[in-house]
């Protein structure tokens, strides 16, 4: 299936959209504002620097598939969808400048407002979660005088390519996203890459936008936890590129989805421990770690957060199930769910706890040591049955992933309320009687 389409913005995303796209045997307008790039396209020349792409651009203007204009309204009249791939840069104080994306956005729709034929616009350029509904949307509607989703298509296709790679990028990205609120707009965006042999994930506009922004702030992270372990290696005279080599071949926990779902602190014997003693180490090297600092400190602020929940509700009578740090264990130490227990008792709060495999008889050794150190009347809030703990409570703490948690949904009583720390009751978003941490 070939379509029309235009392309808004004839930079280095626009430019490879383009010629991409003509390669796949859509008929492809570039449009750009620039007569120079304009001029570049049309005598089959790339408007970027990179391996391939002059060729490709040469070589898909001579088979008649690809063209470039600075008529809008010509654009838009003789093409199907239009894919706006304008530049966001970013302002001093982090903001970004979507002064481009508008204008784009009020010549669209008022080529819009002139077809009778449905057209499909998608923003491919980064923006913001919000940025699409909140303005694309409104500044469509209004130059066009048409509905989305009625009158024209409005999706989210953000791209995934990398300056020096991105042909190769183009045809192998790990998916097609689509942010889209109907599957009417969804379609034709499905179509245009048919032919690439990648997962194609249709979902709400803004988790499409929020996804983009999500890779690069962890790209960014990988290479500063990279350079922050490589500069604690060199300080103690270690090969830094072959701890990072042996540390990529665990691809069960290090290189992997493990870790990687929105909740609650982490906590354990091990992991607050051992960044504690990494970065005293490298502060006795005279080595700065921020990121390994920070990390730390993210940890508390998602103690902090549960705890202002939990006061937020105003209820003085407190339910925890699960206090050891991961279901199915009994270890406390360092359990941020021993932290939330020992702020809110602070707070004069009367607190009733649930946990299956923690109590008085088993604890032993250091485990039981810790647990008595930091809340010594830890036993007088121990119930032995989860309808206990309910009876008590006027909001629940789901504190870890025990199976026996997710099933209490049934019997919650009126007026009582829920904080989620784990996403024991699935999919569920937050409304007025739950509240999950980071959904």
């Amino acid at each position: 299936m070939t379509l029309s389409v235009s392309v808004f913005g004839l930079g280095y995303v626009g430019c490879v959209s383009a010629a991409c796209l003509a390669k796949e045997g859509h008929t492809v307008v570039g449009v750009d504002i620039s007569a120079t790039k304009v001029g570049l396209i049309n005598a089959g020349q790339a408007t970027i620097i990179e391996d391939g792409i002059r060729k490709l651009v040469s070589d898909m203007r001579a088979t008649g598939r690809l063209s470039a204009t600075a008529d809008v309204g010509a654009a838009v009249a003789a093409t199907e969808i239009s894919i706006i791939c304008v530049g966001t840069p970013g302002r001093a104080n982090g903001s970004i400048d979507l002064a481009s994306v508008t204008r784009v956005a009020e010549q669209i729709g008022e080529a819009i407002a002139r077809k009778k034929a449905r057209h499909t616009v998608v923003v491919r350029s980064t923006v913001l979660p919000g940025t699409t509904e909140d303005i694309v949307k409104p500044v469509l509607e209004r130059t066009s005088g048409k509905t989305a989703g009625a009158g024209f298509g409005l999706c989210v296709n953000p791209e995934f390519l990398r300056e020096g790679t991105s042909i190769r990028d183009f045809y192998e990205p790990p998916f097609n996203l689509i942010g889209a609120a109907d599957t009417e707009s969804a379609e034709p965006v499905r179509a245009l890459f048919l032919g690439i042999d990648t997962p194609t994930h249709v979902v709400p506009i803004k988790v499409a936008e929020m996804v983009k922004y999500a890779c690069n702030a962890y790209h960014g992270l990988k290479i500063s936890f990279a350079n922050e372990i490589g500069n604690i290696c060199k300080a103690l005279a270690i090969d830094s590129h072959e701890v990072m080599r042996l540390f990529c071949e665990d691809t069960k926990l290090n290189v992997s989805a493990a870790y990687l779902k929105p909740g609650f602190a982490f906590g354990g014997s091990c992991l607050p421990k051992d960044l504690r003693a990494l970065a005293y180490r490298a502060r006795q090297a005279d080595i700065d770690t921020p990121l390994l600092a920070a990390t730390l400190e993210s940890n508390r602020k998602q103690i902090q957060r549960a705890f202002d929940m939990v006061m937020a509700t105003g209820a003085r009578k407190v339910g925890i199930l699960g206090l050891s740090f991961k279901a199915g264990t009994d270890d406390l130490r360092e359990s941020p769910m021993v932290s939330l227990v020992e702020l809110l008792y602070g707070k004069g709060l009367a607190i009733a706890i649930h946990d299956e495999h923690v109590s008085s008889a088993r604890l032993v050794g250091a485990n039981k040591e810790f647990i008595e150190k930091q809340i010594p009347h830890i036993w007088t809030m121990m119930r032995s049955t989860i309808p206990e703990v309910l009876g008590h409570a006027q909001v629940v703490v789901i504190g870890n992933g025990s199976p026996a948690y997710g099933g209490v949904q049934p019997l919650l009583k009126d007026g009582q309320s829920v904080i989620d720390l784990v996403r024991a009751f699935g999919t569920r978003q937050s409304d007025a009687k739950y509240q999950g941490i980071c959904w």
